[in-house]
């Protein structure tokens, strides 16, 4: 038994006034009522509160056996009977009548219809006949494309909507029989269609089929008759012969079953399709996939098969994406998307609900206090019909369709409450005399009719089921309409009153922590959730409403799991989130004292605040909420203390009070660095820095590290989605530059900050603008060159270390501070920092003016360039602003171009620069194939300079022995005359070629 909450979903009611007693009735859309009696049909206007009015009436071929609305070309469909005979009809444009004597068109599907006639068919109804090579027993419209689906004894026709057009001003609705459905071994006596989904029901039996759309992976729909192979009814030990014999002596009765998905074809029932569509363009469906069979055994305890054992109400509820709707009737089919479709169906005792889409599931399972006779299912509720009560029963659609739509349901940021919930009754409505019950909009439809006397039809059932001593119970309608009827239209209340009725019932289970007060406001949550995704039900206005009220509902589930202790407190983080409150409001609301006057603090509240803290929301609590959440945390998770007091949102937490909470700790359960750290941090807000000092000198600097490692807030924090450094972080650049660096690069290195956050750190942090880079950055670049962070992209690293070298060179800038790391250190540390080449020491000697300011600048650049992973290439177009002028910009563009193998342009350079440094560069850069430079450049340069004269003569003297030194040792003596000036001094040359004469000797 479901529990039973006394609210009231049902409002105000009516009766309609139908002039013949109602045999069947549907609603029309959002507006419109059908009564079918006798041998017409009414159409009543339901519009509001207004009263229900006749709005037209039009005859019938006969009496009407079913009858079925689409809202999708706005059609009403009808099984009639005359003469024994049955016919299917179809009422377009019935809008049009106003009187019921007026002129009615009827043609037969397909029918073209020529132009001159376009103005008749503008202006009255229509009526489609659609003959059928076999007697029509049930219908049903697709509620999203308005295809028309057939149920006869063995097959399924589908008639698809379409429009004829007239002109271009015109077109009239038709419908093409597009598809024959051949169904074995099963009679249907319900079918529900939508967007391709076909659920049929028999007695005991159901069947859920998708009619695949893929021509890929489908088979040909070219109908071929099959020989049946039923495993499953062979099995059962059912033989030609057993049936054979006298049936009297027999009670044939089928196992239950439940067949799930890909094995539901293995229940015997045989499904193929024919296409029957003029255009091959025109096929929709190809196969059939088997989602559901379910067969239901009968009570043997009679030999009958009485009503008692019947299914009833079978039901496909599509739910669409939220808004798709229009009310434009033509495009309704194209603007609504299906987000998830489930099937009821229902035993007089109990009903079951399914999810069809992309899983078969069973949802829910109904457990009905009496005899049920017919049951309807909204988005919003489960209405069922006994003889004498309505009851109205919560059901969970929303919840598995918002679990669809919003992939971050059941996460930290959106909640919804589960499928699984238990159903309950929200009311059991006396009505006497109950028959049978429909539902459109806001309306239940009701028929009531006192001390009903129907006359028994019998015929002989399929004798698949029980022998020939059972009945099939058929009533027939008695010609004339019994007096005591009536045909009542109930409003259900709005969505939002039922709410907060739901929310008033609710506070009488606040106090007694139990599971109730959950459940019931879930069930309001449910209730508005499913109103919002039903957007076509609206009205103007109604939706800021409903999104107040979901948001309301939302922060009251987060009271209650915040308050619970169980083990779902931490979904009040994410309703707390979809609230919309602030975290001090719902501290504001957290103030539960026990009985003894004493506070606790359940985990679910604790959970919520760990994680809004933690998320560095920009809400900055008052002094007196922040100590609250102080002594929560001290009260309930001690551990967490440093964490908390690390979040913005504390910003405004009294130091005192924060110290006295810390010093209360027993560090002996969990990092102890922390607490200091944070002890540290608070003694600096307090202004006491000698506390501050012991606390940051009681432990080693690598111990430090580790605790910013674990707390990153104690150093940066963001608001508003701005990074600032934390005064913690401010004292140490002024006091211990390198542990602030290591921290930093420890959060990298442990994925707690990005590179991009890292540099927008250390710039607000020194007060620079976006354009200038102080030097604590640089020493963060050279300490991640030094560390290999893998995620540090290499030569993006070279150019911004470059980069700002060759800036403060170009400016003559000194760093802002002093560097954390000299030249020399980082060659030692760091193999991208390579030895500086020995020439290039010569070189910048040379310069003895040069500014020891920015040495250190130029000797890092210079020892990255000679390092083995630079890309010189990439560094060419950014030497523009050092100038060649200096001995600095010289020796970076000599140095480059030798990293280019530019030799022959860098003796030049050196030999009108700096000719001291020619026989270092030569020494160390013209070795192997490089060689040849020494006699083929260098040897002759130096002669044409020492033979021009000037100030650096002897400089080129010099160098023009040691050159020859060098060629004499290298070549062969004819070569080496070779390469000797022709207008030369022998003298000078004669030692040089003994040399070269006497080597090999020498050897």
């Amino acid at each position: 038994m479901v529990q039973l909450y006394n609210l009231h979903p049902f409002g105000s009611q009516q009766v309609v006034p139908c002039k013949l007693e109602p045999e069947r009735f549907c609603g029309g859309g959002r507006d419109a009522l059908f009564v079918a009696a006798g041998c017409k049909v009414e159409a009543f206007a339901v519009a509001g509160q207004e009263l229900c009015q006749p709005r037209c009436a039009f005859s019938t071929l006969g009496r009407v056996l079913c009858l079925a609305y689409s809202e999708a070309g706005d059609y009403l469909a009808a099984i009639e009977e005359k003469n024994k005979a049955t016919f299917l009809r179809a009422y377009v444009n019935w809008r049009s009548k106003r009187t019921e004597n007026c002129r009615v068109c009827i043609r037969m599907v397909g029918h073209k219809v020529e132009a001159p006639f376009s103005d008749t068919f503008r202006d009255q109804m229509s009526i489609i006949e659609m003959p059928l090579s076999e007697a029509p027993l049930c219908i049903s419209c697709c509620p999203v494309k308005g295809d028309l689906l057939v149920g006869c004894t063995n097959k399924l026709v589908l008639f698809s909507l379409k429009y004829q057009i007239i002109s271009e001003e015109f077109s009239i609705l038709d419908f093409e029989r597009s598809l024959i459905i051949h169904i074995d071994n099963i009679v249907p006596v319900e079918i529900s269609f939508c967007v391709g989904y076909v659920a049929l029901m028999s007695d005991l039996e159901v069947l859920i089929v998708k009619l695949e759309s893929d021509p890929k992976t489908g088979e040909s729909v070219n109908y071929q008759p099959l020989k049946i192979n039923n495993p499953m009814r062979q099995t059962e030990g059912i033989s030609n012969e057993t049936l054979q014999l006298d049936s009297d002596d027999f009670v044939i009765c089928q196992k239950p079953v439940e067949l799930l998905g890909e094995k539901s074809s293995q229940s015997g029932v045989s499904v193929t399709l024919e296409s029957t569509g003029l255009d091959d363009k025109t096929i929709k469906y190809y196969h059939v996939q088997h989602l559901l069979y379910k067969r239901f055994a009968p009570d043997i305890s009679s030999l009958v098969l009485s009503d008692d054992i019947k299914l009833h109400s079978l039901q496909l509820l599509p739910i669409y994406q939220t808004g798709s709707p229009t009310s434009d009737r033509k495009k309704l089919s194209q603007e609504k998307e299906l987000l998830s479709l489930f099937c009821f169906f229902s035993l007089p005792h109990v009903g079951y609900l399914y999810m069809v889409v992309k899983s078969v599931e069973l949802m829910s399972v109904y457990q009905y206090p009496e005899k049920s006779q017919q049951a309807v299912l909204t988005p919003q509720f489960l209405h069922v019909i006994t003889s004498n009560n309505l009851q109205c029963f919560t059901v969970r659609c929303s919840a598995a369709a918002a679990r669809e739509e919003d992939p971050y349901v059941d996460t930290t940021l959106k909640a919804c409450p589960p499928v699984s919930m238990d159903v309950c009754a929200l009311r059991i409505q006396l009505f006497i005399g109950l028959k049978a019950i429909c539902h459109f909009k806001n309306h239940i439809i009701l028929l009531t009719k006192a001390d009903p006397e129907a006359i028994p039809e019998r015929r002989e059932p399929p004798k698949r089921l029980l022998s020939r001593k059972g009945t099939n119970v058929k009533f027939k309608t008695p010609p004339v309409a019994e007096a005591g009827w009536n045909l009542y239209i109930v409003d259900t209340i709005s969505p939002v009153q039922l709410y907060k009725e739901m929310v008033d019932y609710s506070n009488t289970y606040k106090t007694a922590k139990t599971q109730s007060c959950i459940h019931l406001l879930s069930e309001a949550h449910l209730l508005v959730r499913a109103a919002l995704m039903d957007a076509s039900q609206l009205e103007p206005g109604e939706k800021a409403e409903l999104l107040e009220a979901f948001k309301e509902s939302c922060g009251h589930l987060g009271d209650c799991y915040s308050r619970l202790d169980t083990q779902y407190s931490h979904l009040a983080l994410p309703y707390y989130k979809m609230s919309g409150l602030s975290m001090a409001e719902v501290l504001t609301r957290a103030d539960w004292p026990l009985e003894d006057g004493s506070q606790k603090y359940e985990r679910g509240l604790i959970f919520y605040i760990n994680h809004s803290l933690d998320e560095n929301l920009d809400e900055e609590l008052s002094e007196e909420l922040a100590a609250k959440v102080v002594q929560m945390f001290h009260m309930a998770e001690p551990k967490q203390l440093p964490h908390i007091l690390c979040s913005p949102s504390m910003k405004n937490i009294n130091p005192v009070t924060a110290m006295n909470y810390l010093s209360k700790l027993d560090i002996s359960g969990f990092s102890s660095i922390l607490v200091t750290l944070t002890k540290a941090a608070m003694a600096l807000k307090m202004g006491d820095l000698d506390r501050h000092r012991n606390e940051m000198k009681s432990r080693p600097e690598m111990k430090l590290v580790c605790g910013f490692i674990l707390e990153p807030r104690l150093l940066i924090q963001q608001r508003r989605g701005q990074i600032i450094p934390t005064e913690l972080a401010v004292q140490l650049k002024d006091t211990q530059p390198g542990l602030l660096v290591a921290s930093v690069l420890g959060l990298q290195k442990n994925n707690k900050i990005g590179i991009e956050e890292a540099d927008s750190f250390f710039k607000v942090l020194c007060g620079k603008d976006k354009d200038t880079i102080p030097q604590l950055l640089v020493d963060l670049w050279e300490a991640q060159l030094v560390a290999g962070l893998p995620d540090v992209v290499l030569q993006e690293l070279f150019f911004k270390l470059t980069s700002q070298y060759i800036w403060r060179l170009s400016k003559m800038q000194p760093p802002d501070t002093i560097p954390l790391r000299t030249s020399e250190d980082l060659i030692n540390a760091c193999s991208h920092y390579g030895l500086i080449y020995p020439w290039v020491n010569v070189l910048i000697s040379s310069d003895s003016l040069a500014d020891k300011s920015y040495t250190e600048d130029l000797s890092k650049l210079q020892s990255l360039i000679c390092g083995p992973s630079f890309d010189i290439a990439s560094i060419i177009p950014f030497l523009e602003p050092l100038s060649e002028d200096t001995i600095a910009g010289l020796s970076v563009h000599v140095l480059c171009r030798t990293r280019l193998k530019e030799y022959e342009q860098c003796i030049d350079t050196l030999l009108e620069r700096c000719p001291e440094a020619i026989i270092p560069y030569a020494n160390h850069e013209l070795k192997e194939e490089n060689r040849t430079l020494w006699w083929k450049k260098l040897l002759p340069e130096l002669c044409h300079r020492v033979k021009c004269g000037g100030e650096k003569g002897q400089l080129y003297l010099s160098s023009l022995k040691e050159t020859l030194s060098v060629v004499a040792v290298e070549l062969e003596l004819r070569d080496f005359l070779n390469v000797l000036p022709e207008d030369g001094t022998a003298a000078f040359f004669l030692p040089y070629l003994l040399y070269c004469s006497r080597k090999k000797s020498l050897t």
